[in-house]
């Protein structure tokens, strides 16, 4: 990671990434990233957890996969440890018990949907029902066992650097610059293409200003609202061209059209051992 005020990825880390080198494709694992951060945004719902706290856990599982692979650590155990740890830094701290019944029922969710889209289309498929795990049981231990786990391995593997730079702030500064303060089709759109971001690697890439110049870019080419260009705009906030479009990139892959056998694939992979299974079954080619 480079030092600066919140670590980004080396060039080494993006273009090998740990879950690469140990034969995950770059897709797949784009996708694995996006869905654990999908489960960590809903826990945030349901818990009614502040969107700072949500946000900061988002990055700081982004950042994890720099550093470790996920076939040793599930994208289901490190989300649920990144939001209880990003929920003590943003002091508005979550009882143990309350995360690990949310995240019980999302795994219990998301096997249900595997399970239901992997049946004959011929048999009804069954309606979800929660069924409420026992205290005294192992699944309760186990998922408090990984939740300890997760958040140590987060601390240890980042180096303690959870430091999280959030971009609402910059964004509000940006439009008032650019005069679009009171556009309120353009604000909202680009706080929405932030808030997507963070299921993208984005903010563990660069830095909050052409992430923010990238939210801007998108919303208005969206809305057909045109920016200074003599000076360019983004020069005005120390981007560079080349970063804001690569940002809009990773941004609009969240919205591609992806397969069913590709998204079951991805709900099927929420656990180590099924990335394992699946590295065992798809062996990388020599």
């Amino acid at each position: 990671m480079s030092t600066s005020l919140y670590p980004l990825a080396s060039l080494e880390q993006i273009e090998k990434s740990p879950s690469r080198q140990d034969g995950i494709p770059a897709e797949l694992e784009e996708d694995l990233r996006a869905f654990g951060c999908k489960l960590i945004h809903q826990a945030g719902v349901l818990l009614k957890q502040k969107q700072v706290a949500v946000a900061t856990a988002q990055i700081l599982f982004q950042r994890f996969w720099f550093v470790t692979s996920m076939k040793q650590f599930g994208i289901g155990d490190v989300g649920m440890g990144a939001l209880y740890l990003a929920s003590k830094l943003e002091e508005c701290p979550l009882r143990m018990r309350d995360l690990i019944n949310v995240y019980d029922l999302l795994l219990q969710r998301t096997a249900h949907t595997l399970s239901s889209q992997t049946a004959s289309s011929s048999h009804h498929k069954p309606d979800f029902k929660y069924s409420p795990m026992s205290y005294f049981g192992n699944t309760f231990y186990d998922l408090k066992d990984a939740l300890v786990v997760a958040e140590m391995q987060i601390l240890k593997r980042l180096g303690f650097q959870v430091n999280v730079v959030l971009p609402y702030g910059t964004l509000v500064n940006y439009l008032r610059v650019l005069g679009l303060a009171d556009r309120e089709e353009v604000s909202s759109r680009a706080w929405g293409y932030l808030n997507d971001a963070l299921q993208a690697p984005v903010y563990a890439l660069y830095q909050v200003p052409t992430i923010v110049s990238a939210a801007i870019l998108l919303a208005t080419r969206h809305l057909g609202i045109s920016l200074p260009t003599t000076p360019p705009w983004w020069e005005l906030f120390d981007a560079e061209w080349e970063d804001i479009w690569s940002v809009c990139g990773y941004i609009m892959r969240l919205y591609r059209n992806r397969t069913q056998k590709d998204q079951l694939l991805v709900l099927g992979m929420v656990t180590k051992q099924s990335v394992r299974q699946w590295l065992e079954d798809n062996p990388p080619a020599s």
